[in-house]
């Protein structure tokens, strides 16, 4: 791959181009820019490019840009950017503040742990509610002191945020039956044309207000690092339109990244401690439909990855997954109403597989039956209690109780106007006739998620669970008795229930149930 490189990328690729020692270097790409991890320090070179939204296409214009990130970034993570570094060439010799002509500039930082990035942390169920909350406190902060004047607050007016929408719908046309389906671009353009209209007064009050502020910008996960306090890094430096934005909007970015990763209850923790935090309790109006745009920039983002010529095969591949998963989120946020999903089914089946993958792409809160049960026996989640049917945490009462909290907490975020998905077993038509009419009553549409696995793919996963860590006690012994038990799904109308056999790729299953919806 590093012939096709470009000449400077591919110098930066030798270890022995670096002042400081280093045995490796590791290369990795945005569509604006090459990477290069070098021992303690990372090197961050600009592509010479044109994506509309940005222009690299001259030397002069990376190195103010280049000099823009350290200074903009410094803001919430001074002791990462260290400055910009010349690459220069004398005679056939590439070197890094070398003698000779300079061909291009890069940004030097120290090298962050990529294990405390939050991304990583998400992926490993580390992150805790109070971490969300500490960024919280820190955007407050950086929010109530940035800079703001007529010029920054012109771009919360409607026209600055008609402009931004319909560049990004101009940019996707292009990728429609590919990236994303006309449907989704229809109807997530009537819902943010619906928004701008409708809430006029509500945009221009936060412009009165002063809401309007020099902010980051690209506030996701990948951006946040948890190592000697809170690194909060790699601000857009390159278009000040997408810096300078309402705070709302920058909430909204990373409430939109959490419920991404399928943990909208961090993104509503998140929420609640920044409006405790900042006072601005203004947002809430506006969360939707900023949560709406940026889902959808990050998708137009991977259209335009998904077509960088430098990209692999394997990185391409899973840029077109991220790619729909954001329109997919965009699309469920321009919805009118909120959902309230079940799973039903026996143990072993699946159903918190499938509870989990499709609160990443629908942005649902996964409210567990198997957590709430030890919350309620004050136990440890992975703490196993391997009883009998009907009997301890799982006698009939302790059961009722449990079902009980997860129709407390679906309401709560339900009145809130957000979705969530139950992961229970639900066997018993009695609980899913108390979900529905849950549904009913609190304003949302009802489905039912039924998983369905054959007997001995459901013992080899019992088995294989039993030697990890899980919330679960489910186990074989108690299969046979719950398949006694199990009260047929008949309540509800076929095209609200989706049964599911698990033994599937679970891209097959999820994509069946999206489209049906």
């Amino acid at each position: 791959m590093s012939t096709q490189l470009p000449e400077v990328a591919q110098a930066l690729l030798e270890p022995g181009i670096y002042p400081e020692m280093t045995s490796e270097v590791e290369m990795k790409q945005t569509q604006m820019s090459f990477i290069f991890l070098a021992g303690q320090y990372v090197y961050k070179v600009k592509k010479p490019v044109d994506l509309g939204y940005l222009d690299y296409t001259t030397l002069e214009k990376r190195r103010f840009f280049c000099q823009q990130e350290v200074e903009l970034n410094r803001r919430l993570c001074p002791e990462v950017y260290l400055g910009v570094i010349p690459v220069t060439r004398l005679g056939t010799a590439i070197a890094l503040e070398g003698k000779g002509e300079v061909i291009e500039y890069a940004v030097k930082m120290r090298r962050l742990p990529q294990d405390r990035m939050m991304n990583v942390l998400l992926d490993r169920n580390l992150v805790s509610s109070e971490m969300p909350e500490s960024v919280a406190h820190r955007l407050a902060t950086f929010h109530a002191a940035a800079a703001t004047n007529p010029s920054i607050s012109a771009f919360g007016r409607l026209e600055a945020i008609r402009t931004n929408l319909d560049e990004n719908f101009q940019q996707t046309e292009k990728y429609i039956g590919t990236l994303i389906t006309a449907r989704q671009y229809r109807l997530i353009r009537e819902f943010a044309e619906s928004r701008l209209r409708d809430r006029a007064e509500v945009f221009n009050g936060r412009v009165a207000s002063g809401r309007i502020r020099d902010c980051h910008g690209d506030l996701h996960t990948q951006h946040i690092c948890f190592a000697d306090g809170i690194c909060i890094y790699d601000c857009i430096e390159f278009n000040d339109r997408f810096r300078y934005c309402d705070v709302a909007s920058e909430i909204a970015f990373l409430a939109m990244d959490l419920d991404h990763y399928g943990r909208a209850d961090l993104s509503r923790s998140f929420i609640a401690a920044y409006i405790a935090a900042s006072g601005d309790g203004g947002i809430q109006e506006l969360l939707k439909f900023y949560k709406c745009y940026r889902a959808y920039v990050r998708g137009k983002v991977g259209c335009f990855k998904y077509h960088d010529p430098y990209i692999s095969a394997k990185e391409k591949k899973q840029t077109l997954e991220d790619t729909r998963s954001y329109f997919e989120l965009a699309e469920a946020y321009s919805r009118s109403r909120p959902r309230l999903f079940i799973t039903v089914g026996l143990v072993g089946t699946g159903k918190t597989t499938v509870a989990q993958a499709l609160a990443r792409r629908l942005g649902l809160t996964v409210i567990s039956s198997d957590i709430l049960r030890k919350q309620l026996a004050h136990l440890p989640p992975t703490q196993h209690r391997f009883e009998e049917m009907d009997s301890g945490i799982y006698s009939a009462d302790f059961s009722r109780r449990t079902y009980e909290k997860l129709f407390a907490e679906a309401r709560n975020i339900i009145d809130q106007g957000d979705s969530a998905i139950l992961d229970a077993t639900f066997l018993r038509r009695e609980d899913r006739r108390n979900a529905q009419q849950l549904a009913e009553t609190a304003g949302a549409d009802f489905l039912v998620l039924e998983c369905t696995l054959d007997e001995a793919s459901v013992r080899r996963r019992l088995a294989r669970r039993l030697k990890g860590v899980s919330v679960s006690d489910g186990r074989w012994e108690i299969y046979g008795p719950q398949k006694e038990r199990f009260e047929p799904v008949a309540e509800v109308a076929a095209e609200s229930h989706f049964r599911i056999d698990t033994a599937r790729p679970l891209t097959d299953q999820l994509s069946s149930v999206i489209e049906s919806l």
